[in-house]
């Protein structure tokens, strides 16, 4: 038992002799709980479990803050009072150092990592070096010396930290005043002084994430389906979302797989991140450039694409679950191959995907493309119409686009999903040439400092929302490009070009919006009223969580995608929410969607005037077709999972010896037998010890 002195122990058992008279203030003295603790927490796919967890009633240790790699040796092998929860600042979270420390868990009770308040200086990457490599179209079936990253090592940073399992609970602690309290209570109780033995009490720590799930996706869920209480414990969750997507035509959403006649141009990007701690994904290169680029070239497109409509529809598509091999592209591909799905397969004649592209050196951007796919000669010269439309969609801006000029695969892409269907011309817009310029990939680092978006000192909040960054200029001529390129891709003219530009206005409003703070007057304008309570003071949180629940990002990208592309319907606002343009119509739903935005305040006043957006926005699922197919153990699509769990949370406080713990616990057994003893005796005495003087029965009152 964890008691903490002798003045402590006496306290605890005063307040149990006289209950309810200043436990509470007893236990806070004890304790002092961590505010703003981030996990690490344990996900499951078809073969194996990664993450972390903590024993049933959280893990204790002794405090102790790792100065160097070369004290993880004290820790594992000579430091005097294990099991030692080891502190580290954010340059010793490094693979070296876990995978030392998770080889000698039986002396390490879990780990907290101090988030820095500045990226670091080197690059950091918990990701894998071949991202989605088993899932993706490179494979022993398609082109075996492509596969495993043979050609190109896209992530060369990467650790795999993130897909490791360690038995002991891994946190993030902000470098706040809490982690202060730590440092003291270390300094003050546990640090060595002149090669001297540090004297208890000592400062411990422990923390709780227990998980539910265990073994891999297939046993979690069947643990799921076998129990048969009215309500059943869930122990792990399928990753997923929704999808968002819209179309520069209406679709009938309720024609599901039919062919249309005319074609479609995909244009892609995802939405999604990860890091190695839950719900920290700040993705701003890995996702944020390039869906924001998409959301900005699809409003540029608004007015080009309804008074010169193309020939072709475009299709702008925002895949969810990317990061855990491809959950959304798998999905739509799925739905699109087995009638499930607005546009058939058939109907899609090119994809261009966004991917990295907020860190461009010299104004470069590069046009990645399948090279076994354009061995057929119909792909390969719609690529090349594909590449030219991009190149003359960049001229006369300050971008240029470039081929590799070498043969390599496609890098990581929710297009490889297309290409396993079947061969579709097709290209990835990144930043990078070979390697990843993104040195965070997948890390806490990639944020808005990583993005360079900085804004002058003494800006209000409404200030920074409408300044101009550097990082917004450069994405506002992307989107352009990319805006141009899907117009002549689906069959406009080129001389409607210099009529198309994005608004940097638009991109660095969304740049703030998703890296800075959610909860500002632009977002709030659109967005129905009864989303207000979501939007936060923080950045978007990009991690995808558990199937069949929207995210905020699901949320903000559908309302932003239906304000910049749709239109203002002059309905009511019941009309609007019950998704009709009147009374006696009831076919506009299968064409469009409505939504209710609560729009912005008049001057002098603080009531909004809402107005009805019609679009063609939708939605659909991003859960992995395995899930559906209950195949657990496939091979084919995402089978990723997230173990459930009851209590995340952190505490510190002092501890006593060993020694003082067994004479506790021997006084208490003593006292518990001396009580039974004593018990007993007056039981068995009881007719002496407790009898009094009985009056006459026949005594009147």
């Amino acid at each position: 038992m964890d008691l903490l002195s002798n003045k402590w122990i006496v306290n605890l058992l005063v307040c149990c002799l006289f209950i309810g008279v200043g436990c509470n203030s007893v236990e806070k003295k004890i304790y002092v709980h961590l505010n703003y603790t981030v996990p690490c927490v344990r996900l499951l796919n078809a073969t194996h479990q990664i993450g972390c967890q903590s024993h049933l009633s959280g893990n204790v240790g002794v405090l102790h803050v790792l100065e160097s790699e070369e004290n993880v040796d004290w820790v594992l092998r000579s430091g005097p009072n294990p099991p030692y929860l080891v502190i580290l600042e954010s340059p010793l979270f490094t693979r070296s150092i876990m995978m030392k420390l998770k080889n000698g868990s039986s002396r390490v009770a879990g780990v907290a990592v101090v988030a820095p308040s500045a990226n670091p200086l080197e690059g950091v990457s918990p990701h894998t070096t071949c991202p989605n490599e088993n899932t993706g179209v490179y494979t022993e079936n398609y082109d075996p010396s492509l596969a495993h990253c043979n050609v190109t090592v896209w992530n060369p940073l990467g650790s795999g930290l993130s897909y490791e399992q360690f038995d002991f609970p891994i946190f993030s602690l902000k470098d706040d005043n809490d982690t202060q309290v730590i440092r003291q209570c270390y300094m003050d109780h546990n640090r060595a002084v002149n090669g001297s033995t540090p004297q208890y009490p000592l400062c411990a720590m422990q923390l709780y994430s227990h998980m539910s799930a265990v073994t891999d996706t297939a046993t979690c869920m069947r643990r799921n389906d076998i129990n048969f209480s009215i309500s059943p414990e869930m122990v792990c969750d399928p990753l997923g979302d929704y999808n968002v997507w819209a179309s520069t035509r209406p679709i009938n959403n309720t024609a599901k797989g039919h062919k249309m006649w005319e074609s479609v141009v995909i244009a892609a990007a995802r939405l999604d991140s990860r890091s190695f701690f839950f719900e920290v994904a700040p993705g701003a290169e890995s996702g944020v450039s390039g869906f924001v680029t998409l959301l900005a070239a699809a409003h540029a497109l608004r007015n080009a694409t309804q008074e010169a409509p193309p020939n072709r529809t475009i299709l702008y598509t925002f895949f969810q679950g990317e990061t855990f091999d491809y959950i959304g592209s798998s999905r739509m591909v799925y739905d699109m191959q087995n009638n499930n799905f607005a546009v058939d397969l058939d109907n899609v004649h090119s994809v261009l995907e966004i991917g990295q592209v907020g860190l461009r050196a010299d104004s470069r951007l590069w046009l990645h493309s399948d090279p076994v796919s354009r061995k057929n000669d119909s792909v390969n010269a719609e690529v090349r119409k594909l590449i030219e439309s991009l190149q003359t969609a960049a001229k006369g801006l300050n971008v240029s686009v470039n081929e590799p000029g070498f043969s390599q695969p496609l890098p990581p892409s929710s297009f490889q999903r297309f290409l396993r269907a079947r061969p579709i011309p097709g290209v990835v817009i990144e930043d990078h040439q070979s390697a990843f310029t993104n040195r965070f990939y997948e890390s806490m680092y990639d944020n808005a400092e990583y993005l360079n978006i900085s804004y002058p000192p003494n800006l209000t909040p409404e200030e920074q929302l409408v300044f101009v960054t550097d990082t917004a200029k450069a994405l506002t001529e992307v989107a352009t490009v990319v805006a141009r390129a899907l117009y002549i891709q689906a069959g406009g003219a080129e001389s409607q070009l210099e009529g198309i530009n994005a608004d940097p206005q638009i991109v660095t409003r969304m740049l703030y919006g998703f890296l800075i703070r959610s909860n500002n007057s632009w977002f709030q304008q659109r967005i129905p009223p009864d989303f207000m309570s979501h939007l936060t003071d923080r950045p978007t949180n990009f991690y995808v969580g558990v199937a069949q629940q929207r995210s905020e990002l699901t949320h903000l990208v559908q309302y932003l995608l239906a304000n910049l592309t749709g239109s203002t319907a002059n309905i009511s606002q019941d009309n609007c929410q019950n998704q009709r343009e009147d009374e006696k119509d009831k076919e506009s739903k299968h064409m469009y969607s409505y939504v209710w935005v609560q729009g912005a305040a008049p001057p002098n006043s603080t009531k909004r005037e809402g107005f009805c957006v019609r679009s063609t926005v939708r939605l659909s699922k991003a859960l992995s077709p395995a899930f559906d197919l209950r195949d657990y153990t496939s091979k084919n699509y995402s089978t990723w999972t997230e173990s459930r769990w009851k209590s995340i949370k952190g505490r510190i406080f002092l501890v006593a010896s060993h020694d003082l713990e067994m004479l506790t616990l021997g006084v208490g057994v003593a006292v518990l037998l001396a009580s039974l003893l004593l018990t007993y005796i007056m039981s068995s005495k009881a007719d002496i010890l407790f009898s009094s003087g009985r009056e006459p029965a026949n005594a009147t009152y």
